[in-house]
């Protein structure tokens, strides 16, 4: 029988894995997606630093991260280390969907995908 968090990384895993270019590797000890070998778009958390969330933190558009997190912080939250950067934190415990989290993770790598610099916000 598998945990929440495992369930969760294998939805995770599925969605990410499907768009193209990507791969898998641990960054900073989670489970991490990238674009091309290079460019992160997606980190997995369980519990991170014992903050008891399950959740993903991915790049967003600008002004994303300020609109979710101020309608709906049950679910959004500005995660650390990469929060200054734009990115946004999402709770996969607090109800969403598998439509919610399939339209942040593909509007993440539509994001990252067409950025022409090399530089890596992990």
């Amino acid at each position: 029988m598998s945990t929440p968090a495992e369930t969760a990384l294998a939805r995770v895993r599925e969605l990410c894995l499907a768009l193209p270019e990507t791969s898998e590797r641990p960054s900073h000890g989670a489970p991490t997606f990238f674009i091309r070998e290079k460019r992160s778009f997606v980190t997995f958390h369980d519990d991170h630093h014992g903050d008891g969330r399950l959740a993903i933190w991915c790049a967003a558009p600008p002004g994303a991260q300020a609109m979710l997190v101020g309608s709906a912080p049950d679910t959004y939250f500005v995660p650390a280390y990469v929060g200054h950067l734009g990115w946004l934190g999402m709770r996969l415990d607090s109800g969403q969907t598998g439509r919610s989290t399939r339209s942040r993770t593909s509007t993440t790598w539509r994001l990252r995908a067409s950025m022409k610099s090399s530089s890596n916000a992990e």
